[in-house]
């Protein structure tokens, strides 16, 4: 016969709840340059954190990204822009 233990796995919200406060905080309090800047980061995410940080580790790392799928180059673009 076999035994079943039960897992219980707990997930605290708090953390994803304080990132999505302050998400809707920053777009609250949105510019028509930060406008510009996300519809760069959806069309082209690299060009995006370029404009804004410049040629650093932040640029390579999201050329990376969308170099292996487009969607982690836009979260990483996004996330550069709006913070």
């Amino acid at each position: 016969m076999q035994r079943i233990d039960n897992i219980n796995i707990n997930i605290s919200l708090a953390g994803i709840q304080k990132v999505m406060g302050d998400i809707s905080l920053r777009l609250s309090h949105l510019s028509g340059n930060d406008v510009a800047f996300i519809i760069l980061a959806i069309i082209l995410p690299p060009i995006a954190v370029l404009l804004k940080v410049g040629l650093t580790t932040q640029f390579w790392i999201n050329v990376i990204l969308t170099i292996l799928g487009v969607i982690p180059g836009q979260i990483h673009a996004m996330w550069i822009v709006l913070f």
